[in-house]
């Protein structure tokens, strides 16, 4: 995988530029919106990091004046977290967003599941131990048994498994599965979970509330 890292600040570069080598990822550099740009007219990557805040072109300008066919998925890695920054981000299209500061081991795995979601075929049928999840089917099981949830319900846990070990937070979920033009607010997400989890039964510990974020599935039920 090809990366475009794209930041002002060398030290963000570099550390990205060697977590991504230790998990044999190629990287490229640029350390402004207007470099960023340059390099995507002419040069092919795999995915995008992404900071907003630069001199010359900021990264939301630089996405807006981005052609269509140009497009990579992005991962957005800025300092500024209020809300209508990340919605505005998913609304240009970004694939995830991460405030700074950063993990850059939760970055990677960031990478990775992007990565996973837009490049490779996954399984139509997800199984836990006794939980099936058939993707294209829309059903769920658990114990053999047909579970009955509802169509946001299961747009909520498959979005979950397929992003396995990260936290999701409540704005990713409501711009991905409900639209950015939805007027109601992250209360919405923790109703729904509450129903998600009385209706996975036994298995309602794989979803993992993460304080001040979100929501994560995790596959070891006893893992914090």
């Amino acid at each position: 995988m090809k990366i475009l890292v794209v930041d002002d600040e060398t030290m963000i570069r570099e550390v990205i530029k060697e977590y991504c080598a230790a998990n044999h990822f190629t990287t490229d550099e640029a350390d402004s919106g207007k470099d960023a740009l340059r390099k995507l007219q002419t040069n092919t990557y795999d995915l995008m990091v992404l900071d907003i805040m630069m001199p010359e072109m900021d990264g939301y300008t630089m996405l807006e004046e981005l052609p269509k066919e140009k497009r990579i998925p992005t991962l957005v890695l800025s300092a500024r977290g209020e809300e209508v920054d990340k919605l505005r981000g998913f609304e240009l299209g970004i694939d995830d967003y991460l405030t700074k500061p950063f993990s850059p081991k939760e970055l990677i795995a960031r990478i990775k599941a992007i990565y996973n979601r837009t490049n490779q075929n996954l399984p139509n049928i997800y199984k836990l131990n006794t939980l099936e999840l058939n993707f294209s089917a829309h059903t769920l099981k658990i114990d053999n048994k047909l579970i009955n949830v509802t169509p946001k319900e299961f747009e909520i846990l498959t979005y979950l498994i397929k992003n396995k070990g990260i936290a999701i937070s409540r704005e990713q979920l409501l711009s991905r599965l409900w639209g950015y033009d939805y007027f109601g607010d992250d209360r919405t997400i923790d109703t729904h979970i509450k129903m998600l989890r009385n209706n996975l039964g036994k298995y309602r510990n794989h979803i993992v509330t993460v304080r001040g974020t979100g929501y994560k599935f995790i596959e070891n039920d006893e893992e914090e």
